[in-house]
């Protein structure tokens, strides 16, 4: 059958879907209602047409082929990847905990090596019936222990006698993550000692000894535009350096491996890979790179910035759509933090967990069977042209600066982040950005265990695993600031839980009884936020009686929930009725504001308020510090 299923229905032009959507909009602005500008610089539209990706040339390149927008392999059964804390259980000494997750489904183990690097026994017996040939390996050592890192793992190889074409894994290797988040490198020697590890590395063909980590600016609170860029600069300083130390291009690309986060925008990060590999082959390529070696290794990691520490059993939600996004996307390997990450050290429950999102992804949803899965999704692909677009735009005015490190020494990069994150940070805490559990939709009765709250208020918030060794050496640039969204939030809530008895706000609903129970919803979640004891009613017979259950209750605060036109008679009788014994608070923005601010009323909370601000001012006002 010749005939196209698909020939027998007229076709639809993108005007003529516009006017169906107009007409259904009655008289609302279509661009204001449905277009929406994303944080990485462009619109995205409501709908998709095949005439939006008509013109895009890389549609016709199948997975495998140059450009690599499809994706490096031919198939997409990524790796399961899972990091090994030293300090997590000794195993420099014991290394029974690794043997036991090879069994469980992984097949890429990191191990984190502190200081200088492992004693020869100590290498030995951590990689001890480790079978290199069939386990993706990778080291992430101090700067400092690199070389002998890698050396280590060439005469484990010799000593086996396994097949060198077998081995793959790496050497996370990057003083420019340690110049970023320290603000200078482990010494004066990181270029020629990345130099000393590609030719070391000859005899391990498809072993990575170089790493980019663009993955650091995500957890920094960049964009996916940001990191993109800022990761392909990374990249193209590395070329550029070692170019200059005199060797060739294909032999420093085939050597570099990529980490980048990745966050909760689900099509737009799968569109961020997608873009990732097509960039990097034009980078090499512009080089003068051959494109085999313009094929980019991409290791990705689910995000740090999302996580929370208030309701962390979200974390294992958010960790299983963003390990969909980057399985969709056919990266190389794939590590989804564990949920406690942010408050905890990794432990069995937490990484079994984690481990086994990405075994069910494969083994029961298939993940693993088809390559490129977005392929001619028009929405995706023009995702991916505009992400790859304004990525590229940023990569060229970085290197019109002079490079990645010249940008930074600018402060241009750290300028670019700090204003992300003040956006970021706004709308967080104006809750235009839902953080779920924290900024919104908290667990009334969740209380932090008290050693984690000791430790929490003590240090920073944020488990800085990114953090290098450190050494004492000039600071040369300002360094990045790694953080979390939730911080600010959990630390106004921990801030209540430390001051034992806790404050209750009381709601005080009256009158219209669908608006009085809709803003003592609202107003419930908005004081639970700070870890206030909230306590709601169905609807007082009179204010009175309101205001006697409000004192009775011992209530710091009384929020005054009804609708608009009975708060201006209303609202002055239960402030002179409180008499000072509460803060009384109106749910809303009613027209008579102005006249209740006349007379003494000036506390309101409404889905306008900087809900992190508002919080802070009544922690003050009750003297919670």
């Amino acid at each position: 059958m010749n005939q196209s299923l698909f020939a027998e229905f007229p076709s639809i032009t993108a005007e003529q879907w516009k006017e169906v959507i107009v007409k259904d909009l009655k008289g609302a602005d279509y661009d204001k209602k449905l277009v929406w500008k994303t944080p990485e610089g462009f619109n995205v539209r409501p709908f998709y047409t095949a005439a939006d990706i008509a013109d895009l040339q890389h549609l016709k390149y199948a997975p495998g082929v140059f450009p690599y927008v499809r994706g490096v392999r031919r198939d997409n059964d990524w790796k399961v990847s899972q990091t090994i804390e030293p300090d997590s259980r000794g195993v420099s000494v014991d290394n029974s905990l690794i043997l036991s997750i090879l069994m469980k489904g992984v097949d890429s183990i990191t191990y984190r090596v502190k200081g200088e690097g492992l004693s020869d026994d100590d290498f030995n017996v951590l990689t001890k019936d480790i079978a290199f040939p069939y386990i993706e390996t990778n080291f992430r050592p101090c700067c400092k222990g690199a070389l002998k890192t890698l050396q280590q793992v060439v005469a484990k190889v010799k000593a086996e006698n396994w097949d060198v074409n077998s081995i793959e894994g790496s050497i996370d290797y990057d003083p420019l993550r340690r110049l970023t988040l320290e603000g200078n490198f482990c010494d004066e020697t990181a270029f020629t000692t990345a130099k000393s590890l590609i030719e070391t590395s000859k005899v391990l063909p498809k072993y990575r000894v170089i790493g980019v980590s663009p993955y650091i600016y995500h957890n920094a609170g960049s964009t996916i535009v940001q990191e993109l860029a800022f990761g392909l600069s990374m990249g193209s300083e590395y070329l550029s350096q070692l170019t200059d130390l005199g060797l060739g291009i294909d032999e420093i690309a085939s050597r570099i491996r990529f980490t980048f986060a990745v966050g909760p925008n689900y099509f737009m990060e799968i569109a961020k890979f997608r873009a990732a590999r097509m960039l990097w082959s034009q980078v090499v390529k512009n080089y003068g790179g051959s494109d085999s070696a313009a094929g980019v290794k991409i290791h990705a990691v689910t995000s740090e910035w999302n996580q929370t520490i208030y309701d962390p059993y979200v974390n294992m939600l958010r960790g299983t759509t963003e390990a969909m996004s980057a399985a969709l996307a056919g990266v190389d390997s794939l590590e989804v933090t564990p949920f406690n990450t942010p408050y905890a050290s990794r432990d069995e429950f937490s990484t079994r967990i984690a481990r086994n999102v990405q075994l069910l992804l494969k083994e029961e949803a298939y993940l693993d069977r088809v390559t490129d899965p977005s392929a001619g999704s028009y929405y995706i692909e023009s995702l991916t042209a505009s992400i790859a677009g304004e990525a590229w735009k940023l990569f060229v005015e970085i290197e019109e600066k002079g490079g990645y490190i010249a940008a930074l020494k600018e402060g241009f990069i750290q300028g670019l982040v700090k204003a992300t994150t003040q956006r970021k940070d706004l709308n967080i805490a104006t809750r235009r950005d839902i953080l779920l559990g924290t900024n919104q939709y908290p667990n009334f009765t969740e209380k932090l265990d008290k050693k984690i709250l000791e430790q929490q208020t003590s240090a920073s918030c944020y488990r800085c695993s990114d953090k290098a060794d450190k050494h004492e050496i000039e600071t040369i640039v300002d360094p990045v600031k790694l953080y979390r969204g939730a911080e600010a939030f959990e630390k106004l809530r921990m801030k209540t839980e430390k001051q034992g008895k806790v404050p209750v706000a009381f709601m005080l609903t009256y009158g219209n009884l669908s608006m009085c129970r809709a803003r003592a919803q609202f107003s419930c979640n908005f004081f639970a936020v700070a870890g206030f004891e909230v306590q709601d009613n169905n609807r007082f017979a009179d204010i009175g009686e309101g205001v006697e259950a409000a004192l009775q209750a011992g209530a710091a605060i009384v929020v005054a929930c009804s609708s608009d036109d009975e708060y201006a008679e209303a609202v002055p009788v239960i402030n002179e009725k409180i008499a000072g014994r509460a803060i009384v608070v109106v749910a809303g923005d009613p027209v008579c504001r102005p006249d209740l601010e006349a007379k003494g009323i000036n506390h309101f909370i409404n889905v306008k308020s900087n809900v992190l601000e508002t919080l802070k001012a009544y922690q003050q006002e009750l003297d919670i510090k």
